[in-house]
């Protein structure tokens, strides 16, 4: 059964003229966002405000503090 499905994917991919191309674009477009979006808008907050070796500690106690826990 694997074997079949695969088999269709191989034979229906190495048909393909135009669909190729569109899928590469796709595939490169995805990349590229992904790295634009992490790079610029998800910075490594965890590590500039815990420390080393501290990440545990920081998340529990932003963990409590928010959720009323350390009164």
């Amino acid at each position: 059964m694997i074997k079949r499905l695969i088999n269709f994917y191989y034979e229906g991919f190495s048909d393909m003229k135009v669909g190729k191309t569109l899928w590469l674009v796709v595939i490169v477009k995805l990349i590229v966002i992904f790295v634009v979006l992490k790079l610029f808008f998800m910075p490594d907050i965890l590590s500039e405000r815990a420390g080393n070796g501290n990440e545990a500690d920081y998340v529990s106690s932003q963990i409590t503090d928010r959720a009323g826990l350390d009164k």
